[in-house]
């Protein structure tokens, strides 16, 4: 059997990502590289790193989220090289936050790098942030206190 192509593993990736905003982590989990190097910044904040900080700020990410449903990817570009591969896009989701009664729609940012590892594409660093329309100067600076 041949290991999925890159735009497979993309298409792997777009059907998990929904599932962080109904509280599953398994597909995402599945799509992540076990390696030391593997990294995630979420819009939470703060970054982490190797695979047991990952896995905990993934399961920390869904509990956040309730009934999500995806709207859409935007690609904005994608790259794929022998080893590895980046994709930039602009997810679009609805769902409640920390149990809100109604839910929101959110946009957020995202970067995602991939390396082949035996033969299989592996997600290796995600970084999600809300700035997904351009930013004022005075929301760039953080708030003293």
């Amino acid at each position: 059997m041949l290991a999925p192509s890159f735009q497979e593993e993309v298409d792997r990736y777009h059907e998990a990502v929904p599932e962080i905003t109904r509280g599953n982590t398994g597909p995402i989990k599945d799509l992540y590289s076990r390696l030391d190097d593997v990294t995630l910044a979420n819009p939470f904040g703060g970054v982490a790193r190797g695979w047991a900080q990952v896995e905990a700020r993934l399961d920390q990410a869904a509990r956040q989220f309730q009934d999500g449903e995806m709207l859409g990817f935007d690609t904005i570009t994608s790259y794929t090289a022998r080893d590895t591969a980046y994709l930039v896009e602009t997810e679009h989701f609805r769902a409640r936050l920390d149990g809100a009664a109604a839910t929101e729609e959110f946009a957020l940012r995202v970067t995602s790098i991939f390396r082949r590892e035996e033969g299989y594409w592996k997600l290796v660093h995600r970084h999600a942030d809300p700035a997904a329309r351009p930013q004022s100067r005075r929301s760039l600076s953080q708030a003293a206190g």
